[in-house]
């Protein structure tokens, strides 16, 4: 169907076969774009129809196309539009009182899925409290040392199993099975004991369901109505799926967080660097954004959710400020090695001890964690890598953007993740080579912030072995953060110098780099 589309797109028009075929063809003109439709509803298998079966002879469910209507000066709200129009069909069609919500790149894993989630909704003891059962985004495609930081295995095994013991889960946007009644704004009943199971009686025709759900799906459909505010998925956020599990876990629902050991669920992670960045740009400025709302848990939540749910979904929403901090140390401690400048004690000092101490311990129970979790030592340090550059990048222009956007400068976009990518760019990432090949303000910065610690750390050593070598204790902590850095950022430097492939860092950033960097550290001399 996809491809029959983009035929019609490129060609003009259709043939009549293919009109025929389907319904959505046949209302088409050349006036209709991707923003500008009507709304298309087909059955294309009927549930009820008891010829409708696969080739083994048993009866196949119900199989519906949906194309939401999108008009020009209507806004359609993105992802969180789509559930929701989605939600008022289906209740029309089918009405199940479970709905399994996936993202277009995930499929299904494991045949048990369905069953294991309808364990916890239906467990005679707790079910009747639980909103919605979300399992951990997995990945098929991660390669052996997990280059990008994508397979999150200490998020989906400590940090979000441990929101989830205190009954609120947090919603991801895929991989979740949902009771309708929570997801359609419901607040829980106290003495709500089972799950609907009354199913669709209606004996419309496919005919009359389909125009009834047509009306569903357009685009004036919700005026003056309670969707996206208290009803479905919650607008004006991009992380609206976090958005909404909160506001259904303070209308007094739970929710659980369930990881079995074979993954329900896969999907495709980002393979290059931008790609990866510019999903952890939306991420964090969503949900920085929910922080500054009147959604803040410990607000919004305040008497609805434990205190500890509280703190567990601060740790994401706080995303974007922690790039602050971290600019402050990649930059700051530099720049004061290079011009002799001692931030830290002496090593011969007791206050050293403290601060010795934070640093070892601090990272080995990072390590041990990762080990734990299934990481190789090579995947914590690329997971190190990728945690300096998603805040030192990412999250910095997600915090500046949602700052912007909340003095009313700037209007709420959804940036798409698109991760389908050429067979040189697959082949560089199957051999963990970092993908750069474009001049990106971020990838700018990456390459500065590289060049700014190379250049303190040859510099600062030259001055202490030239000009004073007493000043080694009194600096020693700074060196060890830069040589920290320049050993982190080798890639880097392997994109800027060495590499020659497509995916190497442009001469563009490679200039400006490090221009950039010989500027901060000569610019106190001026």
């Amino acid at each position: 169907m996809k491809k029959r589309i983009e035929s019609a797109i490129a060609k003009g028009s259709i043939s009549k076969e293919t009109r025929n075929q389907h319904k959505g063809f046949s209302e088409w003109n050349c006036k209709v774009t991707k923003q500008d439709h009507q709304s298309i509803v087909q059955i294309i298998v009927d549930g009820r129809d008891t010829n409708a079966v696969d080739k083994e002879g048993c009866q196949l469910p119900t199989l519906v196309y949906m194309a939401r209507e999108k008009r020009s000066g209507c806004p359609h709200n993105f992802k969180a539009g789509a559930m929701n129009a989605l939600i008022r069909v289906s209740s029309v069609i089918s009405n199940g009182p479970v709905i399994l919500n996936l993202d277009c790149d995930m499929y299904a894993n494991d045949g048990d899925a369905i069953r294991e989630a309808l364990c916890f909704l239906l467990d005679e003891k707790r079910g009747h409290e639980i909103a919605f059962v979300q399992h951990p985004q997995r990945f098929d495609n991660i390669c052996k040392n997990d280059l990008y930081a994508n397979s999150y295995l200490v998020v989906n095994q400590v940090e979000l199993a441990g929101i989830g013991s205190y009954d609120a889960a947090l919603y991801c946007g895929t991989g979740c099975f949902h009771r309708r009644e929570s997801l359609s704004g419901a607040k829980y009943p106290k003495d709500y004991r089972n799950i609907n199971e009354a199913k669709n009686n209606d004996n419309r025709s496919v005919d009359e369901l389909e125009k009834a759900s047509k009306v569903l799906a357009s685009c004036s459909y919700e005026k003056n109505t309670h969707w996206g505010k208290e009803m479905g998925l919650v607008y004006g956020c991009a992380t609206e799926d976090v958005l909404t599990g909160l506001t259904i876990q303070c209308r007094g629902w739970k929710s659980m967080y369930f990881k079995p050991n074979k993954p329900a669920f896969l999907g495709v992670a980002p393979v290059t660097l931008d790609i990866a960045l510019v999903q952890m740009k939306r991420w964090s400025e969503g949900l920085f954004q929910i922080f500054l709302s009147k959604y803040c848990p410990f607000i919004y939540g305040h008497g609805k959710i434990k205190f500890g749910a509280q703190m567990g979904y601060c740790n994401y929403l706080l995303w974007a400020p922690l790039s602050l901090p971290t600019l402050f140390y990649v930059i700051v401690p530099p720049l004061c090695l290079r011009h002799g400048i001692s931030l830290f004690p002496k090593v011969s000092s007791l206050w050293f001890i403290p601060f010795a101490y934070v640093f070892v311990a601090q990272n080995a129970y990072s390590i041990c964690e990762a080990l734990s979790c299934g990481h190789k030592l090579k995947s914590w340090w690329n997971l190190q890598r990728m945690l300096i550059i998603r805040r030192t990048t990412a999250f910095f222009f997600g915090f500046v953007d949602c700052i912007v956007k909340q003095m009313g400068l700037s209007q709420t976009a959804f940036a798409i993740t698109a991760k389908m990518v050429t067979e040189d760019v697959m082949e560089r990432y199957e051999q963990e080579m970092m993908e750069f090949g474009s001049s990106s303000v971020m990838f700018t910065i990456v390459a500065t912030l590289a060049m700014l610690n190379l250049f303190s750390l040859i510099g600062g050593f030259i001055d202490i072995i030239f000009l004073d070598f007493g000043a080694l204790g009194n600096l020693m902590c700074q060196i060890i953060l830069c040589g920290l850095m320049v050993l982190v950022n080798v890639p880097i430097y392997e994109a800027l110098f060495i590499r020659k492939d497509k995916g190497c860092m442009p001469f563009s950033v490679m200039f400006k780099s490090m221009f950039l960097a010989s500027l901060a550290c000569l610019l106190p001399y001026v």
